[in-house]
């Protein structure tokens, strides 16, 4: 897909009058990998930094930052984040070769998620 993708992108760019290189061409838009979600238990905090470290099973231990536009659910803020704290989900955003808290939330709040009220 790739071998028909390219001269087609290269094609589309040259029409437009715009010059791509086959790296920018073959390269995913912006907003198809802008967000990026982790989740496993806090390792570390530093509150001068507002950081705080992620060990997510799948991935690793990931290192975020939060700012004054993260949003938080069932927690208490920045405050509310302690190393041991289990079952926490980040939503983040690549930004200057970091990772940037969007949301931060305790996973598994109960409740219905679109299962029927039968029971």
């Amino acid at each position: 897909m790739l071998r028909t993708a390219l001269p087609v992108a290269l094609v589309a760019a040259v029409a437009a009058g715009a010059a791509v290189t086959p790296a920018q061409a073959a390269a995913p838009s912006s907003s198809a990998s802008a967000l990026r979600e982790f989740e496993g238990t806090v390792v570390s905090v530093n509150r001068t930094r507002n950081t705080f470290r992620l060990r997510d099973t799948e991935r690793g231990t990931v290192r975020i930052k939060v700012n004054r536009r993260t949003r938080y659910e069932r927690i208490d803020g920045f405050a509310g984040l302690r190393a041991g704290l289990t079952n926490v989900e980040a939503v983040v955003k690549r930004s200057n070769g970091r990772w940037v808290a969007r949301e931060v939330e305790i996973s598994g709040g109960g409740g219905e998620h679109g299962g029927d009220d039968d029971d």
